[in-house]
């Protein structure tokens, strides 16, 4: 019986750990060219020239994505509330270094011929609003608020896993071949802005579990 009733508090996780595996196994390939000596194209030339910020990205980003999924098992926070808030400790630097570095590459790189003003504005905003909820989120724990807490780091997670949720919407463009600028910085939004709506449903549905006060979303506790 123990074991039926932890399986849906575990399905979630697992979930979410499948979905970054599409950032994460993305950005293996990537490290796997810049240290094998791929051959040099038109789209990979800027990671050749300044591999450090890309590599710092994708590092940073496969910590923060693995890591944050594990955070979403409720069963897993009570029995080991030390384990989690040492993975909170690890998670938020971890965020921040990735979106930094993401940051970092749309503004000094190189843009390759698919991203116009557009993408680059938005990927503006949305990583500094990365940054911004993990703070607000760390900020939020040190004065004991669980509850906002909780809140700012699922809105850090939507946005950081954005990666995850633009393979769905770009890949119906690029099945009917080479969109144009518009349309790809149209697709980056949607996949933002699809995890966004998910995870202020989730904060502000009311819970249907008896005894457990305010939403049931992950907290990453660095306290």
């Amino acid at each position: 019986m123990t074991t039926t009733s932890a399986r849906p508090g575990w399905l979630l996780p697992a979930g979410l750990i499948l979905f970054s595996l599409v950032p994460v196994l993305a950005g293996a390939a990537r490290v796997g060219q810049l240290s094998t000596g791929a051959q040099i194209t038109p789209d990979n030339a800027r990671f050749f020239a300044s591999p450090v910020p890309v590599v710092v990205h994708i590092v940073t980003v496969s910590v923060y994505a693995l890591l944050s999924a594990f955070q979403f098992a409720p069963g897993l926070r009570r029995r080991r509330p030390g384990w989690h808030r040492a993975a909170g400790r690890l998670l938020v630097p971890s965020g921040m270094l990735a979106a930094s570095a993401g940051l970092w590459m749309t503004l000094f790189y190189p843009h390759p011929p698919s991203t116009g003003w557009l993408l680059t504005v938005f990927r503006l905003v949305f990583g500094s609003a990365w940054i911004l909820f993990l703070v607000l989120g760390f900020t939020a724990i040190r004065r004991w608020d669980v509850v906002r807490h909780r809140a700012w780091m699922m809105r850090a997670y939507a946005v950081g896993m954005g990666a995850g949720t633009q393979l769905f919407t770009l890949a119906p463009m690029l099945a009917f071949g080479s969109p144009d600028r518009l349309s790809v910085a149209l697709g980056h939004l949607a996949g933002w802005v699809i995890n966004v709506v998910v995870a202020e449903w989730l904060i502000r549905r009311p819970t249907r579990r008896a005894g457990v006060s305010g939403p049931l979303i992950p907290a990453l506790e660095t306290r």
